[in-house]
């Protein structure tokens, strides 16, 4: 396959994944109260205002060619707490909106690969939009298992200081500062793929089976 085709493969679902996501994050913030992400643009779709040139472009290059599969990240949407009424309670709901709308993309994938099979005649073009569709569902609910795993920074991490007592959050939230390093080291000992895959296959093949997918 002409290596033009197989970049707008991995590309188109990559880039909507990080970008909604983190536009997903800024909208709830905004509807919280918390107007930052909408004072710069980022409560957008359009891929050039959250892409991270290590993150989301480099990253997921290395980690198609090592181990096979995407990954990466985009610029975090900014979040200013002080303009929510109930700061942890909001700043729960905030990071929940970016799984949620990892899993809203990976249905929308699935529909995409359920018309595809069904209207259009076989070909390139079929071909190309089946290898679309199954890249946009698998790197979407990579990306929601991942991030709802309750390691800080992480959007699950975050999730947990929301709902634990205020004084225990307080403690749990300072593991960020070793958090990331503990999701490095899991990815790169091949535990992580272990740890997500299964649950990510699991759901996949439940959303395959809903549409009639084989």
């Amino acid at each position: 396959m002409d290596i033009a085709i197989k970049i707008l493969i991995y590309a188109t679902p990559i880039l909507l994944a990080v970008s909604l996501h983190e536009a997903a994050h800024g909208w709830i913030a905004h509807l919280l109260g918390d107007p930052t992400a909408k004072r710069l643009g980022r409560l957008t779709a359009n891929p050039l205002k959250h892409i991270d040139p290590v993150g989301t472009i480099l990253v997921p290059i290395i980690m198609v060619v090592v181990l096979g599969f995407p990954f990466g990240w985009a610029k975090p949407v900014p979040v200013d707490v002080r303009n929510f009424v109930h700061p942890q309670k909001d700043m729960a709901l905030v990071a929940l909106a970016g799984p949620v709308s990892n899993f809203l993309m990976a249905i929308f994938w699935t529909l995409v690969l359920f018309a595809s099979t069904r209207l259009l005649p076989y070909g390139t073009l079929l071909l190309v939009m089946k290898a679309m569709a199954e890249v946009g569902v698998v790197i979407n609910l990579i990306l929601m298992v991942l991030n709802l795993l309750p390691v800080p920074p992480l959007d699950g991490g975050r999730i947990v200081t929301g709902i634990l007592p205020y004084n225990l959050a307080v403690y749990f939230v300072r593991l960020e500062m070793i958090g990331m390093w503990v999701v490095i080291f899991l990815l790169a000992s091949g535990i992580l793929g272990k740890i997500l895959m299964p649950m990510v296959q699991m759901i996949q093949n439940n959303l395959y089976a809903i549409f009639g997918l084989g």
